[in-house]
Order: C-alpha cells, then structure tokens, then sequence
C-alpha cells in the first residue's frame, strides 16, 4: 500500500521541484544513491521499472526508504500496462510514471487514490488525461518539445502542471528555461545521476549535486 496519497504525493513534487529517477539492478547500489539523493534534500524517486525482476530491486528500495529515510517518497517509472502497476503499487509505490497515455493504468491508480503521471505529447492528449483525473502530466521525451511547448500550452490551460522528463539538465540555463516557461518540476535522471557517477561510487559527488540543484531551482522560482 501507498505511504502517501496523490494530493501529498504532487504537493513535494511542487514543493521540491524535481524527481531523481534512477536504475540499477544492484540492490546495494541502490540503497546508497538513494540515501545520497535524501541527505541532498530530494523526497522523490522515481525508480524506472527496466530490467528483468525490477519489482525484487523496487521492494527492497521502498522498505529501505521506509525504514531508513523518513519522508522519502518512492515512485515507479516505465510502467505500460495496468497488471504491472498493480504489482508494484502492491509493494507499495507511492505514484507511477507511463511513457504513454494509458486509461487501463488510469483506473487501475485511481482505485488507489495513486498519484499517476502520464507520458503525453499533444494538448489532446494532455486534455485527455487531465479528464481522467490526472494531477501532473509528464511531458515526454522533453527533448523533443521543449520549454515552448509547454509554455504554449500553459496560454489556453494555465491550470496544467507539467513534468518534463528527458532533455532536462543541471545546467542553470536550462534549468531556468524550463521552470520560466511554467513547469511544476523536473524529472532528471543521468544528466543528475550519472554513468560515471555510478561507476566511480562517488556518492558524496551526488549528494553535492543534488543539493546544489534543489537550491538552483529555488532560487530560479522566487
């Protein structure tokens, strides 16, 4: 069961700005990143579900956070059909991320009271999403649409909140770019959480990352 219900779940997100996400399927490396990413103030993370048996790394993760790291807000990304949300909302994840609009993952959440954010890449879609009672629409892949679009659709619809993932970067101006064109937050995953981080164990280095860029996205909301 979900620690927090979707309305506490989308107000850290707001309050904080951004969601690490992050994979790996070393239970023990995770276990360090995510405590590197809570001593650097994040109270989000977004494990993206890829790997075969992903759920075994998801529920030791989640039981960690629960036991270790209190206010820490464990979520599951890459998520494409019902059955697998479901699973993992069983081991308790507190909101799931779809690369795709998907009304069975829809319903399936919305049972829960879950915080579910879909992938949509047109304003029909995001229409259609909203209708289905979604709180934060993932912008996805960010790359590809950019802070134009979202402040294009923040014109005729200031009432949606908006989280683009992919194409976001540590980088103040890219950064600023985002956040001035109306974001609710951010969805970062190697651009904060990188390869040669993981590589090198650098785990100081991470927390030093995250906490400089929660603070650069405050000082850029004021």
């Amino acid at each position: 069961m979900a620690q927090y219900s979707r309305i506490e779940v989308a107000s850290v997100m707001k309050e904080t700005g951004m969601v690490p996400l992050f994979y790996n399927p070393d239970i023990e490396l995770g276990k360090k990143v995510l405590k590197a990413c809570y001593d650097g103030g994040a109270r989000l993370m977004e494990f993206t579900a890829r790997g075969d048996f992903a759920f075994e790394v998801f529920s030791e993760l989640n039981k960690y956070a629960i036991k270790e790291l209190p206010g820490m807000i464990m979520g599951v990304g890459s998520i494409t059909d019902a059955g697998a949300a479901s699973m993992f909302m069983q081991m308790g994840a507190n909101f799931i991320v779809t690369p795709s609009l998907r009304e069975d993952i829809a319903i399936a959440c919305n049972r829960r009271k879950v915080l579910w954010s879909p992938g949509c890449g047109s304003l029909t879609e995001i229409n259609r999403a909203e209708e289905l009672g979604c709180e934060i629409i993932k912008l996805f892949p960010g790359s590809t649409y950019g802070p134009g679009f979202v402040s294009a659709i923040k014109g005729p619809q200031p009432w949606t909140s908006v989280m683009p993932t992919g194409g976001v970067s540590t980088e103040e101006a890219n950064l600023k770019g985002w956040f001035n064109a109306g974001v609710t937050c951010v969805g970062m995953g190697s651009k904060l959480i990188s390869k040669e981080i993981i590589a090198s164990k650098d785990y100081a280095k991470l927390e030093k990352d995250v906490k400089a860029t929660l603070a650069l996205i405050k000082s850029i909301r004021k």
